[in-house]
């Protein structure tokens, strides 16, 4: 077992115009850079865009995508909600990087509408559970998130999200560890 910080990807998966998901994922990466355990990255779908077909070279996002969803030990995806489920980017994102997640935890932050974006959520863990990835329980969301933030973009009940944030991030966080040392012990068939 070792002490090593855990390398976090934060992944932010809005690519809309005027989205709120750099505003989530800025507040969650800055609870997590309160962390000696966590060495955090923060990955922006919308820089990410995949090559558009067979042959065509990737482009730097997307080889940048790769290489800090290879070297993660864990990861954050940052999901909004659109018609009760997440957005066909992030999903683009995800299935081009099959290998990358496998044996690795995944939690989640979400936004959106009445149901703060747990439907997307909901939707995700299927996703990933296929890839081999482990989800892990608790998550954090903001239902109507534009009144949950203040002009500076911080949650108005700071006490409360940090909290959330610190449970999340305390449950990736021991699956991290778990997975990386099993991997280090056996690499994963699966």
């Amino acid at each position: 077992m070792t002490d090593t910080p855990l390398r976090l990807a934060i992944v932010i998966g809005s690519t809309r115009e005027g989205r709120f998901g750099p505003t989530v994922g800025g507040w969650f990466a800055e609870q997590a850079r309160q962390r000696d355990d966590l060495v955090v990255d923060v990955l922006d779908v919308a820089a990410a865009e995949p090559p558009s077909s067979l042959g065509t070279p990737p482009s730097d996002g997307f080889a940048r995508a790769t290489e800090v969803l290879a070297a993660a030990d864990a990861y954050t995806v940052v999901t909004c909600e659109y018609n009760h489920s997440y957005p066909g980017t992030l999903k683009n994102m995800i299935d081009h990087h099959f290998h990358e997640w496998r044996a690795k935890p995944v939690g989640f932050v979400s936004y959106g509408g009445l149901t703060g974006g747990k439907l997307a959520v909901e939707h995700l863990r299927g996703v990933f559970a296929e890839l081999h990835a482990v989800t892990v329980r608790d998550t954090v969301s903001f239902h109507g998130p534009w009144n949950w933030f203040d002009e500076d973009g911080r949650p108005v009940d700071a006490e409360g999200a940090a909290g959330a944030a610190k449970v999340m991030l305390d449950q990736l966080a021991w699956w991290g560890h778990a997975l990386r040392d099993a991997r280090a012990a056996r690499p994963y068939g699966g």
